[in-house]
């Protein structure tokens, strides 16, 4: 089967979006299928194009048998919205038009957060006379308004009834949380086409290993307890209240806050730490995928942060994976839902209420003093990656792909002993 498939982000990219299309479509390749993708020049987050990359017209390259096509776009940084909205129209349509002139496939596939690609998508599919695939990533526009960007508006409505025309015409929807596919069901979207392939993690990188040493020195965080938010620093994070749980530490020396990454709120952040003078926060840039392992060996808890609004109930972060493959124990800070009973249920780390900086300060209080407790849920958090294994996600969206073509599923994989422990 010929895959075609329109990503805003592909590696060496390193947010989620990116990081998930890579790890299924190379796995799709080592079961035999053909991947195309079309996308543009790896630029995420700061809109600056990476070294070894042009904002051309058409650049081809193959990344672990994957086609990967990068078509020429606007292109901004992950702040503010007009700039942004620009730069995903664009896409749209050099994406589309980049699309319709490859070999055709047998399904086209499209993926949010920002659903502009998904028009392309949706476009190629009706022109080439085959099945159309919307991958659900993030409820848009409606996370729009939660992070404050826009308000409900004219334009705002236009773009849910754009969101509802696609999920209709969508063969089918691949939502990455069951409240996305809730969501959707309340709004009139048949259930049934709406399967649900959460994030994982890929396992043959991400494993338990000892502290790095020279990382840990070179960072500043030798003998510290260290809390680590690896990722985009963005507006739906309110990765200020961090810093004010760090500012209500600031006397415990053995405790460090370590930010990984970029983002719009980065700069703030930075700037705010730097005005407290806060001993016990550093920023660093974000690292090459494969070397998040390394960085994420000197963490002692894996913190993940959600700003208050009951539309972050239905997020499932991807880091929250990532800590369970590393064996780091979870601090979910954020709206009640999907994570939060995620974390629970693994029983692999702490989950407390969004924006409260004296009830995450106490949290890692109790975690850096209770050197028994870390490791249980550690070890919790080590058992449960195997059910978020992204290579059997991969093989699940695979089958709603084969579906859609009118194809047989793939073969299934034997369950791990978590799996039939977690099935029964």
């Amino acid at each position: 089967m010929h895959i075609l498939f329109l990503s805003d982000n592909f590696p060496p990219e390193t947010n989620a979006p990116a990081t998930r299309g890579i790890e299924h479509a190379r796995e799709w390749v080592k079961l035999g299928h053909r991947v195309t993708v079309v996308t543009c020049a790896p630029n995420f987050p700061e809109g600056k194009v990476y070294a070894g990359y042009s904002n051309r017209w058409c650049q081809r390259e193959t990344l672990d048998g994957i086609e990967v096509v990068r078509v020429k776009t606007y292109i901004a940084p992950n702040k503010g919205f007009g700039l942004r909205v620009l730069d995903y129209l664009s896409f749209m349509v050099s994406g589309a038009l980049a699309a319709l002139v490859q070999d055709r496939p047998d399904v086209v596939l499209a993926t949010s957060p920002q659903f502009f690609a998904a028009v392309a998508g949706w476009g190629v599919a009706a022109l080439r006379g085959v099945p159309f695939v919307f991958e659900l990533r993030d409820l848009w526009p409606e996370s729009i308004k939660a992070v404050g960007a826009m308000r409900q508006s004219l334009a705002i409505r236009a773009l849910e009834r754009l969101e509802l025309f696609l999920y209709r015409r969508a063969s089918a929807v691949v939502a990455v949380t069951a409240s996305f596919r809730d969501n959707l069901a309340r709004r009139g979207i048949d259930p049934g086409k709406v399967a649900v392939v959460r994030n994982g993690v890929d396992l043959s990188r991400y494993a338990p290993r000892p502290r790095d040493r020279a990382l840990a020195e070179h960072y500043g965080v030798a003998g510290k307890f260290v809390v680590g938010y690896l990722g985009t620093h963005g507006m739906a994070h309110a990765l200020q209240r961090v810093l004010e749980a760090a500012e209500l530490l600031r006397e415990r020396d053995d405790v460090h806050f370590l930010f990984v990454g970029a983002g719009a709120a980065r700069d703030a952040l930075l700037a705010e730490a730097q005005s407290k003078q806060l001993p016990n926060v550093s920023f660093h840039a974000g690292v090459p995928k494969d070397q998040m392992p390394g960085v994420w060996s000197l963490c002692d808890a894996g913190l993940v942060h959600l700003k208050r609004d009951e539309l972050f109930a239905t997020v499932i972060p991807s880091k929250i994976f990532e800590c369970f493959g590393m064996g780091v124990p979870v601090l979910y800070c954020g709206p009640e839902g999907e994570a939060a009973q995620l974390v629970r249920s693994a029983d692999a780390g702490l989950t407390l209420p969004p924006e409260d900086p004296p009830a995450l300060a106490r949290a890692v209080v109790e975690l850096a003093d209770d050197r028994l407790r870390r490791a249980r849920l550690a070890s919790n958090a080590q058992r449960a990656a195997p059910l978020y294994d992204r290579e059997r996600n991969a093989r699940a969206m695979l089958d709603v792909l084969l579906r859609c073509a009118g194809q047989p599923c793939a073969p299934a994989m034997p369950q791990t002993g978590s799996e039939q422990r977690h099935a029964a």
